[in-house]
């Protein structure tokens, strides 16, 4: 895997453990890392706000606060105009104190805050560390702001998002926001990524405490499959595709197109005769085959098979419930569940997960959205904590990866790697979409590329499809732009 630091997101437990490790190694003191980020913090406002009549810094009692001031004091300096608010006086003996004495100007309070629409706010009130409801007077001054219809520059995160889970219901929408190191997964898990605008990650010599395990996802995550020039089909991998009914056919095809444009040598769609008969009108290269009375020797038959995908218009809970253990079990091949095979598990999911841990290394995944996850895994969903903690309390549970869709995708590991996608676009919101999607990563997986490696690619992969199809794509459109997405990334 490529050297990713810079693509690595922080738990806010892990940011300040980060902050703590710079300044017991010696590196830089607190006030020093405080007059970095509040440097940073200034010179955001003279690049992207450089026209603004006046400049108001909105300060809560934190480093959050404390990174206002140091600001103000810099732009000050600069000659802009600057006006600073106060939600209550820094905690005494702390770096935003110090930070605070450094300020020559006058402190008023929030309701005294009256913003124009040529003005600035600098929103310096809470950080990524916050959760929960604002305070009043902070709502009050934050509406004023939005109704004054002047910018907004956040410090860290727009005050009201929590770092940790995106979730914020009081936060008003930003223009931009300056966050420090690292990104949070506040700043790519929703509403919080649409609140935060821009967002410019500053480097402010913070060292890290630990290795990192959550990510952005993008290709510095991940590698794409090569092949020799002189490789052959079966050498390339297959894929199987699992049929529905006949007039529920358009799922698994679908699916196949999305596996055969991800680069495996040969895709097979198995059904029952009667459904075959509607997919040969439809298909050249996508190869069929009967699905008969033993699907699993149907699978085992296939000549270089690396993944299947179970669940696209399925409709067979029963069949959905007998093979994907005994693919996991009695085969080598990937697993992707996808849709009916996922709710098929609903009431018992425990024969999936065992057969997922009995069948050795990371070879199930589960694509849910927000409907069928929670019929999988209810309690954790309805439990505390955001969508990252929970695909990664799912994938522990499943002791399999969980890509858990949405705009937001969350990719997750039994070993808590995990990876937030942050490139989808609404085109995805259509119709078989997840279909495809479901395809890319068994057509990466049979080309043997991980479990965890197949589903961050394919998340991203099928994004950037949906980017090039355009606002009004089907899926069949989104299917079709993956060789040129391949193409452009060198795959």
């Amino acid at each position: 895997m490529a050297d990713i630091a810079a693509d690595a997101i922080l738990s806010n437990a892990e940011m300040a453990a980060a902050d703590r490790a710079t300044i017991d190694s010696g590196a830089f003191s607190g006030p020093a890392l405080m007059e970095n980020a509040g440097a940073a913090v200034a010179a955001a406002a003279l690049a992207r706000f450089a026209g603004a009549a006046r400049v108001h810094v909105l300060c809560g009692p934190g480093n959050n606060g404390g990174d206002g001031y140091v600001a103000a004091r810099i732009l000050a300096e600069r000659g802009v105009v600057v006006c600073v608010y106060a939600l209550k006086p820094p905690r005494p003996d702390s770096d935003a104190e110090q930070a605070a004495r450094r300020w020559a100007g006058a402190v008023e309070t929030l309701d005294a805050l009256v913003p124009h629409a040529g003005d600035l706010v600098i929103d310096a009130l809470f950080g990524a560390g916050f959760s929960g409801g604002l305070p009043d007077p902070v709502k009050t001054a934050l509406v004023r702001c939005r109704d004054a219809g002047c910018p907004v520059l956040a410090v860290d995160l727009p005050s009201g998002v929590n770092g940790d889970t995106g979730e914020g219901e009081d936060a008003v929408q930003c223009a931009a926001t300056v966050t420090f190191y690292r990104k949070r997964p506040g700043h790519l898990l929703f509403p919080g990524r649409t609140l935060c605008g821009t967002i410019e990650t500053v480097d402010i010599d913070v060292r890290a405490a630990e290795p990192p395990r959550t990510w952005q996802n993008g290709p510095a995550l991940w590698t794409l499959p090569r092949h020799r020039a002189d490789t052959h089909k079966y050498a390339r991998g297959a894929v199987a595709v699992l049929s529905g009914p006949r007039h529920g056919t358009g799922a698994a095809r679908l699916s196949a197109m999305g596996a055969q444009r991800s680069g495996p040598g040969a895709a097979t769609i198995l059904g029952h005769p009667d459904a075959l008969d509607i997919h040969a009108a439809h298909i050249t290269s996508i190869m069929l085959r009967p699905l008969g009375d033993d699907p699993l020797a149907a699978l085992q038959a296939l000549k270089g098979l690396g993944a299947v995908v179970l669940g696209p218009g399925l409709g067979d809970f029963a069949l959905a419930r007998r093979l994907a253990p005994a693919i996991l079990i009695e085969t080598e091949a990937m697993l992707v569940l996808d849709a009916d095979a996922i709710t098929a598990f609903a009431d018992d999911p425990s024969p999936l997960f065992e057969a997922a841990r009995t069948g050795g290394a990371e070879r199930l995944v589960l694509t849910p959205h927000a409907g069928e996850f929670a019929r999988l895994f209810p309690d954790i969903a309805d439990g505390d904590g955001g969508k990252l903690a929970k695909a990664r309390q799912a994938a522990d549970r499943s002791g399999g990866i969980v890509l858990f869709k949405g705009a937001d995708t969350v990719v997750a590991a039994p070993d808590g790697r995990a990876a937030i996608n942050a490139n989808a676009t609404a085109a995805l919101a259509t119709a078989g979409s997840g279909d495809v999607l479901a395809g890319i990563i068994a057509g990466l997986a049979a080309q043997s590329m991980p479990a965890f490696e197949a589903a961050c690619a394919a998340a991203w992969l099928h994004g950037e499809a949906g980017r090039r199809a355009g606002s009004h794509a089907i899926a069949e459109d989104i299917a079709d732009a993956l060789p040129a997405v391949f193409g452009e990334i060198g795959g």
